[in-house]
């Protein structure tokens, strides 16, 4: 957390892609938005529920082997190439670039993430508190053409599967969150609100932004408190955000 208050109207905090920690394993080359593994800073330990973005490019044939997790729910956002999963309840998938997969963890899952590709596979692996812990772990994907989010906002995974049809449609997370995408070419306009006691964050996965006057570069974050944002794109550019509690 900042030293900036949730209660303070249209906080924008970026957090240049330069300032991120860091970690360089050869096969993985790993850029930490928050806090996590061996890179610690007490003003980035998350965000709301918000506690994992890591940006990762993961080197051909190499990946992630069998580990455990709990109590989290996992996002995936291929940027390029394509991840391969496989998991203790039987579920095996590939997700190829600008395609998500979710993993609810809950009680217990183990899994594992590899690269079988030629080419570097590069992704967005986020992770959100659940609203309650335990019960049953969950993996499921999906595809989402850009073309479809072209200019405005397409929900990629909800917690509010009641909400819209489009919530109905994403990808399931048990958290009180969405994971929002989009594409937009140069001076396309989209807006978001972040509801009080929300918190939101934002990636631009490719391309230039202006947010109310602040610019953003490809791969910086930016954390948002509640309030209205208009987000204008200064070149061509894949966005992902997250509101959640």
């Amino acid at each position: 957390m900042t030293a900036h208050s949730i209660r303070d109207a249209n906080l924008i905090d970026v957090r240049r892609f330069t300032s991120l920690g860091a970690a360089n394993h050869g096969w993985l080359d790993a850029h930490h938005h928050f806090s996590f593994g061996s890179y610690r800073d007490l003003g980035r330990m998350g965000w709301g529920s918000i506690l994992v973005w890591n940006d990762d490019k993961i080197a051909p044939n190499t990946g992630f082997p069998p580990h455990p997790h709990s109590d989290m729910e996992i996002i995936t956002y291929v940027r390029s190439g394509a991840i391969t999963h496989e998991d203790s309840m039987g579920n095996k998938g590939r997700t190829e670039a600008g395609d998500v997969q979710v993993m609810s963890a809950a009680s217990g899952i183990r899994h594992a993430e590899y690269n079988v590709e030629a080419d570097a596979t590069t992704l967005f692996q986020i992770w959100i508190e659940p609203t309650s812990r335990g019960g049953a772990p969950a993996w499921g994907a999906k595809p989402f053409p850009k073309g479809d989010r072209a200019g405005r906002w397409s929900v990629l995974a909800s917690g509010f599967a009641d909400a819209s049809p489009e919530d109905r449609d994403a990808l399931p997370i048990r958290t009180d969150a969405r994971v929002l995408g989009a594409t937009l070419k140069a001076g396309d306009v989209l807006t978001h609100e972040v509801g009080a006691g929300r918190h939101a964050y934002l990636v631009p996965a490719l391309g230039r932004l202006d947010l109310d006057g602040t610019t953003v570069n490809a791969r910086d974050g930016v954390a948002l408190g509640a309030g209205s944002y208009t987000i204008r794109a200064l070149e061509e550019a894949e966005i992902v955000l997250v509101d959640a509690a």
